[in-house]
């Protein structure tokens, strides 16, 4: 694109963080959504409150930074940092009236009427109370400790997004009052059955009973509170002379971050609220005052705690992926023919079979593996240690750089080379954010290298709740190209040539917009011309000037993205030919399918980057084709589903705004429950109807995990 592009006028761009919170507002519009089921609804609140914590400790954090740096350059969209938090805050402020309004208007009356109530402690009966006063000093009160502030005593370093209680106290012979915090044990259930049968929140069990906490002193005020620090730190890889303590060192830096925002409830007193501005050294504009409990997303945890499972929707049971009915031996199927797995609908299993295999086939001489999040009880990294441990030859790349799964990683990367590994901890300057792993056996004719490559990451507990693509191939281009990759990534050298795949940073921008200008030339020469891609956020102002470009010259676009859309649809000359549509539902969409039509010789490539910036100029990341025609025809009707969804898709205009897909006179079409069904009837059609595929995860999936990618 030329300096002087037309496309690069501010008013053809969304701004990042306004996109950003809008698609979280589109996982709000789920818990409003009467269609779903009550705790379904409870679990989309939880999941939009958890999500404005990591924006705010991510996102503010880093405008924030550029604020008291001084940096006033816009974004594409033309807004300063400056502009950009004054938007934010309004929208956010907003974003909670709604969660509160749900939260009471609608969540709990209609839990009530089920049996689950709330009550405060004026509505406890003479049994409850005598009840709680031996809990509380059997085991609440030997948890707590209550901090006082004074001369002596400075404010205390208040934990990111721990729940408080916080006072003004007067002792005797005192004339001014004295400031106390109590935080409230994060080791204790949030949630208290009292023998009434009701509940009640442990913060009002401690308020309770305050006095024990300061004996002989007068209470003059509390209220809780919950402040949210930043989750960026300053981390100078360029100067690291280890990268894993360099890491370890900065992570410490985060518990004690400067504080974003400040949660108080409503009826606070002005004197606390004041007091708490001033001490954590925030504006009056970060102080969000709610009508309710802080951190209300323990309210998706009811299910747990009740017989409520008609409130619920039913758990998907993923099947055995198409490919491998009735194939036990991973190494001959995948020799047979390539493999193509649509998870969470297809089990992840296979993908933990293949690596057990590996672990314990003697003609298995090596492994090589990217990882980049993985579960806390991982069978993936478990069958890399039992390779190690078996002699074959195991290289691991574990990422350490990403972002909140650092300590978990850096733990999985020591226990790997205990085990016998060889371990990079990442790359300099660079994620690797690649999912890529090799096989080299020894088979009966040839060495032959066995290779996986999703969209998604080795994490047996998301694959249950993330919509990705797998694919296994015994080709040789392909395992040409992931050797030549894993050399580039430990060794030195020149860059890598590839048969097959594309790599960023070095080359994956290039070819985005080369298969999208080829399609703007077929255009322009008459000829039809569509591109078809679906990833998680679109930012990168190169790829969406070429985009404009295409749709300028007739080429037919519709994007299917999941999150952050920069690109504004519909404008007149400039981007009338592209449709953005975001698809919100029971599972996250997160697979990256990106088609071309190349004038009747259609291309399919899966990729494990998004259209951002950091993937294409700051990450390790593969783009790689599906060119098996069965395949592709595979991934034409999972994109021909997910263009025909009415159900849980929305559009978006040239403002920004979604609106959900009119379906009069269409069918009516949840793409989710669309594949689900079909992988449920190849399974029954193969005759396993009474035997699916049941794939349990090691630990149980936490369901704030379903829409927490931002990083991803």
């Amino acid at each position: 694109m030329m300096a002087n592009s037309p496309f690069k006028d501010p008013q053809y761009y969304i701004s990042r963080e306004l996109s950003w919170l809008e698609f979280n507002q589109r996982v709000l519009d789920e818990a409003r959504d009467a269609k779903n089921p009550l705790l379904e609804r409870a679990k989309f609140l939880s999941i939009t409150l958890s999500n404005l914590d990591e924006f705010f400790m991510v996102r503010v954090a880093s405008i924030k930074d550029q604020i008291q740096d001084g940096y006033d350059k816009p974004d594409p969209a033309g807004l300063t940092p400056k502009q950009q938090m004054k938007k934010i805050s309004e929208r956010a402020h907003a974003m909670m009236k709604e969660i509160y309004s749900i939260y009471n208007r609608i969540l709990l009356p209609q839990l009530k009427k089920e049996g689950f109530h709330i009550v405060e402690v004026r509505e406890l009966t003479k049994e409850d109370r005598r009840y709680l006063q031996e809990l509380f000093e059997t085991e609440v009160y030997p948890v707590l400790t209550p901090m006082a502030v004074d001369p002596s005593r400075p404010f205390p370093l208040i934990l990111n997004k721990s729940l408080n209680i916080a006072l003004f106290l007067k002792e005797p012979r005192e004339e001014e009052s004295r400031f106390a915090t109590v935080q409230v044990p994060s080791v204790l259930p949030r949630l208290l059955h009292l023998p009434s049968e009701n509940y009640i929140l442990l913060e009002d069990v401690i308020t309770l009973f305050l006095p024990k906490l300061f004996p002989e002193c007068k209470i003059e005020s509390w209220t809780y509170y919950r402040i949210t620090r930043s989750g960026d730190f300053n981390f100078q890889e360029e100067e690291a002379h280890d990268l894993l303590k360099e890491m370890e060192q900065s992570l410490k830096q985060r518990r004690r971050g400067e504080a974003m925002r400040l949660e108080m409830t409503a009826e606070a007193d002005q004197k606390l609220i004041f007091y708490l501005i001033d001490a954590l050294e925030i504006k009056e504009k970060d102080l969000y005052l709610h009508d309710g409990p802080m951190d209300i997303s323990f309210i998706s945890k009811v299910g747990k705690l009740m017989p409520l499972g008609h409130l619920m929707k039913a758990d998907l049971i993923p099947q055995m992926p198409q490919d491998l009915l009735g194939k036990e031996d991973m190494f001959a199927a995948i020799r047979e023919r390539d493999i193509l797995m649509h998870h969470p609908y297809e089990s992840f299993q296979p993908v933990v079979n293949f690596m057990q295999q590996a672990a314990e086939d003697p003609n298995v001489l090596a492994i090589k593996q990217t990882l980049y999040r993985v579960s806390g009880n991982s069978p993936v990294v478990q069958a890399l240690e039992k390779a190690a441990e078996n002699g074959k030859q195991v290289t691991v790349l574990v990422e350490v750089k990403a972002r909140f799964d650092e300590e978990n990683n850096i733990q999985w990367a020591k226990k790997l080379e205990k085990a016998g590994c060889h371990v990079i901890y990442g790359l300099l300057g660079l994620k690797t954010h690649c999912k890529v792993t090799i096989v080299v056996r020894r088979d009966e004719d040839r060495i032959r290298r066995y290779v996986h490559m999703s969209t998604g990451n080795y994490n047996d507990v998301t694959a249950r709740l993330y919509t990705d693509i797998g694919y296994f191939t015994a080709k040789e281009p392909f395992g040409a190209d992931a050797s030549a990759l894993f050399n580039s990534l430990t060794g030195y050298g020149d860059p890598p040539t590839f048969r097959k795949v594309t790599a960023a940073p070095l080359g994956l921008r290039k070819q985005f917009v080369s298969l999208i200008e080829r399609e703007a030339n077929h255009a322009r020469a008459g000829r039809e011309a569509r591109i078809v891609a679906k990833m998680n956020s679109l930012l990168d102002p190169g790829i969406i000037e070429a985009l404009y470009e295409a749709s300028a010259a007739g080429v037919k676009i519709d994007l299917i993205v999941r999150g952050i859309c920069a690109l504004r649809p519909g404008i007149p000359g400039i981007s009338e030919n592209i449709r953005v549509r975001s698809i919100v539902g029971w599972l996250l969409e997160h697979s990256r399918i990106y088609y071309f039509y190349n004038d009747g010789h259609e291309e399919y490539y899966l990729s494990s980057a998004d259209w951002m910036t950091r993937n294409l100029d700051r990450r390790v990341e593969l783009l790689f084709p599906i060119e098996e025609p069965r395949l592709m025809d595979r991934l034409r009707e999972i994109l021909r589903t997910l263009l025909m969804d009415t159900q849980k898709a929305r559009l978006m205009d040239r403002d920004g705004n979604y609106v959900k897909v009119d379906g009069r006179g269409k069918p009516a079409v949840n793409s989710q429950e669309t594949f689900y069904e079909q992988a449920v009837q190849a399974a029954r059609e193969y005759g396993q109807e009474e035997n699916f595929e049941v794939f349990i995860p090691l630990e149980a999936p936490d369901e704030d995990e379903e829409y927490k990618d931002q990083e991803e």
